[in-house]
């Protein structure tokens, strides 16, 4: 959480413990809610009661389950420059009473089973350790009602994209669904430590991270052999689509040149980027076939687990993987060769800038650009735009139909079953 808390969020607290204390701006009761706390608890705790309630509340109100203690005395209860003497009394009882955690009291979801069982077996037998909050008031605190409403929250939104009993997502994915890093660690760690998730990750070629979390009430199994591919299999879709968002983008963006280069009369730079537009669309394609590939095995996985028992669905999965033959390698190859086909605008343009345009005829360059002026026609939305795999790659000026590469062995023989074919 950034130690600068910005002035809408501060009005946006103001605004809401007015409404929520009906008697904040009387001053004799403010004065005795702001005093320090003394005697016996009994004497202290319902001021001591309120204070909590209300952090907990303005905390729900932002959205967050982590604080920063000096803003909460600082900011959210400055009254004409006055703060309250007892909140660092009442963070303290909050800490005290388990209200409040702070990051060394959180189980590091990155360490092994081994560590996780000694734990849960020191926190049962009451000998876990204990940080003292005492020379903690300037860091992050973490609210418990706050994080696990918030892990409520992240169960939802993984449930609504997945019909599954469990799901497996990569780390980027986990934190793109929190707030921020701090947050996701936090969530993490509480979901870990309630057995409702598990953290793994793989070495390949590339480090890869992942979380396997349960939707469902029960707990989450460990992590099988099965799991480690799909979690490969996964990274490798979401690298997949990040190659497409980028085509596209030079897709659309070679082919609005290509029409503005009609428009002015330049027709051979005008062809050039026409050419631009086949071989991306040809990119496209060879992405889109392996994306699907990769698609149709996690589908099969997930119906395995849906319509079998867990045993079966692992059995099944797996089985499914070796048919199909998908593996790390025949993965970053292909991702190699789809890099290699977009590594940037410039050795594209230089590689066009070598063409001969000689045999190029007015009547070829007319057509393309007549297509393209319907397409363009009215600004069409982007989610009009026709699929790229649909256009047709040319040579030497002509349209032809798109050549297959050839592809590993193993590749070729990884859909074979689902009737796709590597281009």
């Amino acid at each position: 959480m950034d130690s600068s808390f910005p002035a809408a969020a501060s009005s946006s607290v103001e605004e809401l413990v007015r409404r929520e204390v009906a008697d904040w701006d009387d001053e004799v009761v403010c004065n005795a809610r702001f005093k320090a706390f003394s005697g016996q608890r009994s004497d202290w705790e319902p001021s001591f009661l309120f204070w909590r309630d209300l952090i907990i509340k303005i905390a729900r109100h932002l959205g967050v389950c982590i604080i920063d203690a000096s803003e909460v005395k600082n900011v959210w209860f400055s009254r004409g420059g006055l703060t309250p003497l007892c909140i660092d009394h009442v963070l303290r009882e909050m800490h005290t009473d388990g209200d409040i955690l702070l990051k060394e009291d959180l189980l590091d979801p990155t360490s092994g089973r081994l560590y996780m069982v000694l734990r849960r077996v020191g926190h049962l037998i009451g000998i876990s350790k204990s940080w003292d909050l005492q020379g903690n008031l300037q860091n992050h605190l973490i609210l418990k009602t706050r994080l696990q409403e918030r892990c409520a929250d992240v169960i939802k939104i993984l449930a609504e994209s997945h019909w599954t009993s469990t799901c497996i997502v990569t780390m980027g994915s986990f934190q793109s669904i929190c707030k921020s890093p701090d947050e996701a660690f936090a969530i993490l760690s509480h979901l870990c430590e309630c057995g409702k998730a598990r953290y793994f990750s793989i070495k390949k070629k590339d480090f890869i991270e992942g979380v396997k979390v349960s939707l469902v009430s029960a707990s989450v199994l460990n992590i099988s052999s099965l799991d480690c591919d799909v979690l490969h299999l996964i990274c490798t879709t979401e690298k997949l689509q990040q190659q497409l968002d980028v085509i596209d983008k030079r897709w659309e963006s070679s082919r609005k040149m290509a029409l503005s280069s009609h428009k002015s009369g330049n027709k051979q730079v005008a062809y050039r980027y026409i050419r631009q537009v086949k071989l991306f669309s040809e990119s496209r394609a060879k992405c889109i076939s392996f994306l699907e590939r990769v698609e149709e095995v996690l589908g099969l996985i997930a119906n395995a687990e849906s319509t079998k028992k867990v045993s079966e669905a692992i059995q099944i999965g797996a089985q499914a993987i070796k048919e199909n033959n998908v593996t790390v390698e025949e993965v970053y190859t292909h991702l190699q060769d789809l890099e290699e086909n977009v590594a940037s605008q410039k050795q594209v343009d230089d590689a066009l800038a070598t063409l001969q345009y000689v045999d190029i005829e007015d009547e070829d360059v007319e057509e393309e650009f007549k297509k393209l002026e319907e397409e363009l026609a009215g600004d069409t939305p982007k989610s009009q735009t026709p699929h790229l795999q649909n256009a047709e790659p040319v040579e030497d000026g002509v349209p032809k139909e798109v050549k297959s590469q050839e592809s590993p062995t193993s590749l070729s023989k990884a859909m074979s079953n689902l009737s796709l074919e590597a281009t």
